[in-house]
């Protein structure tokens, strides 16, 4: 079970900003996608899920064309965007975590469990009644997390979780992460600082110039991040052994 991209290739306008992307995620790793701002690594994500539609190449996600079955891609990869508030479709936290399985009309007793499980996966059970325009920064991002988790995903994207947050909401988004992962998801970083991160991932994945210039374990890639602009850790940190 996998996310797939065949040569993709995405311009806005007259500029390239995916140039030919063969990439592979596969089901259960956690993966880097690392490269300075403008590098292309937002814009390859958001065809994970339909969110764009490539100019050329395609997309696979468990097999089957995004393009042909944007639903399932959608309902099988999860998105948290940069800025949560972007995504916050209700009012309340349990009411924006409910809107996804709603729309999936599911049975209410299926949509009350999956908003359960969610908050409960991220720690914020107890703020579900919560408005989410009073939520610090890093609940709001653990409440876009719980939106997109009561989809239930096989894989799970979040482009620059990290930024603008504190280091205790650093440390317990990590922490979740690390988590969801660990029971099976497959969760994909995209940041241009890995120094918070770096230390969880199976794989980094480099882009410049809206091309891949980099891909391996942690340990192997480390040492080329620099020169991508890319901000890493001072001691060389280590991907997880399994």
């Amino acid at each position: 079970m996998t996310v797939r991209t065949e040569s993709l290739v995405h311009h806005y306008g007259d500029s390239v900003a995916v140039d030919g992307v063969t990439l592979d995620i596969d089901d259960g790793e956690f993966v880097l996608l690392a490269g300075a701002n403008g590098s292309g690594k937002t814009t390859l994500v958001r065809h994970f899920n339909g969110l764009l539609e490539p100019d050329s190449g395609e997309v696979f996600v468990d097999g089957r064309s995004v393009s042909e079955h944007p639903v399932a891609a959608r309902t099988a990869v999860g998105m948290v965007f940069q800025e949560p508030r972007d995504q916050f479709v209700a009012a309340t936290v349990g009411g924006d975590v409910a809107f996804g399985p709603e729309n999936l009309g599911l049975p209410r007793d299926e949509i009350d469990e999956r908003v359960a499980d969610a908050l409960n996966a991220v720690n914020l059970s107890e703020r579900r009644d919560a408005r989410v325009d009073e939520l610090s920064g890093g609940e709001q991002e653990r409440a876009a997390i719980a939106g997109a988790l009561a989809m239930r995903p096989s894989h799970l994207v979040l482009d620059e979780p990290f930024t603008g947050l504190d280091a205790p909401a650093r440390e317990a988004v990590l922490d979740r992460l690390e988590t969801l992962n660990d029971a099976g998801t497959s969760v994909v970083v995209v940041t241009h600082d890995v120094r918070d991160v770096l230390g969880l991932a199976d794989r980094a994945v480099v882009m410049a110039d809206a091309r891949v210039v980099a891909d391996g374990t942690p340990d192997r890639v480390v040492d080329e991040l620099e020169a991508y602009d890319v901000r890493a850790p001072r001691r060389r940190s280590t991907g997880r052994c399994r």
